[in-house]
């Protein structure tokens, strides 16, 4: 079973990527007490993820003060485990915004046809039981993770202009040119 982390009050939570493009492994770095822990995350999860944060912050009223942090991962020493599920809510008392991140399961096919994969308490009960991380954001941070993401996946492999695959450095078949 992974270890759970609760980062109360982080330093820094932001995205982050190694290797080349094409081959990059994402994670999601976060900084609290002196120590830094990173979670393995999908390329899309981290586009997503932008993408909802940014529209829970054109929906809140704007922060005095609230300057763009300087944000970016350091390269990790090991992942603690691959994220799953990713879930988001505002915290209005504290004004801030709750990313908690669920680790994935890896089930064997035959037993999750049997389990309801959407019921914690019937996975708990089968033996599995996924670790979380629970980011609690200022909004500044939020808007620091953002445009560290929002950079991150456009710096991938550029676009085919025809129908619009990542184009591979050793190249590329296009299907539309069948």
């Amino acid at each position: 079973m992974s270890r759970s982390f609760d980062f109360e009050d982080p330093e820094l939570v932001v995205p982050g990527a190694v290797g080349q493009p094409g081959h990059r492994t994402f994670f999601v770095q976060a900084r609290q007490d002196g120590r830094s822990v990173s979670f393995k995350v999908e390329k899309q999860q981290v586009a997503a993820l932008c993408e909802y944060l940014g529209g829970i912050l054109a929906d809140l009223p704007p922060v005095a003060g609230g300057e763009l942090l300087a944000a970016s991962a350091a390269e990790p020493d090991e992942l603690a485990w691959v994220v799953g599920r990713l879930a988001v809510a505002y915290e209005e008392a504290d004004d801030r915004i709750v990313v908690v991140a669920e680790e994935f399961l890896d089930i064997d096919p035959e037993q999750a046809e049997e389990l309801d994969l959407d019921d914690p308490a019937a996975l708990i009960a089968a033996g599995y039981d996924p670790a979380t991380a629970r980011f609690r954001l200022t909004r500044p941070q939020v808007a620091a993770f953002i445009a560290v993401g929002e950079d991150l996946v456009r710096a991938g492999r550029p676009q085919c202009r025809l129908c619009g695959r990542p184009i591979d450095p050793e190249g590329h078949v296009c299907p539309r040119l069948n």
